[in-house]
């Protein structure tokens, strides 16, 4: 049967790479900072500006950046828990190269276009990122507590690729709104982001820089 969200479904990572217009990015960067890693492999047309967002932050901090990006063509999900290093060798070079990591998700639940959800198996790192975007992010549900965060987007699974560092991760879902893809922002000429994804760049960087 055919999906009826839109979105047709990728049965492994190798597929989903060979898919026409799906582009594989990886810079790793050297330093601590580089240490750290910043994910966004659903990016592109399927959870739009997730991609955008975890480029920007991870340059402006200096983390190590690894995403894939699927053209206006292409709207393919892949399970995070089919997201294996096995099948790709830029993969393997990131989650090799960081220690601790924040992959950059989108989601849309009635009820929660206003929360920021920060799943992931390192919650010490989780509730530091969460302090960061509750100062740039003030009008924002920024959610940390596992309890309030549906199962399916807690991101707690050790397949999940922001479980597979040393120290693991935070999984960031992000709502249209934050994203700037809402429609509220239909008239938002520029220049540069929407105020609110300005923001949430803003605090992820300082998150990613303060970080012990």
């Amino acid at each position: 049967m055919a999906p009826t969200d839109g979105l047709e479904r990728a049965a492994t990572l190798t597929e989903l790479l060979e898919t026409d217009g799906v582009v594989e990015q990886c810079v790793i960067r050297s330093g601590s900072r580089g240490r750290l890693g910043v994910m966004a492999y659903h990016g592109g047309s399927l959870e739009e500006m997730t991609d955008v967002i975890g480029e920007r932050a991870a340059e402006r901090s200096g983390a190590s950046y690894y995403a894939i990006v699927q053209p206006s063509t292409s709207r393919r999900h892949l399970a995070s828990t089919k997201v294996r290093p096995a099948e790709s060798p830029a993969l393997t070079r990131f989650v090799d190269a960081v220690d601790v990591v924040v992959t950059v998700h989108g989601f849309g639940r009635r009820g929660m276009f206003s929360s920021l959800l920060l799943g992931g198996g390192n919650r010490e790192f989780a509730e530091h990122v969460g302090t960061a975007l509750r100062r740039t992010l003030p009008a924002y549900d920024i959610v940390t507590d596992l309890e309030r965060i549906p199962v399916a987007l807690r991101g707690i699974h050790p397949d999940n690729p922001v479980n597979l560092p040393p120290a693991r991760g935070v999984q960031m879902e992000l709502p249209p709104r934050v994203r700037g893809s809402s429609p509220m922002w239909w008239d938002w000429e520029g220049p540069g982001l929407t105020p609110h994804t300005e923001g949430l760049i803003d605090g992820l960087v300082d998150a990613l820089t303060s970080w012990a």
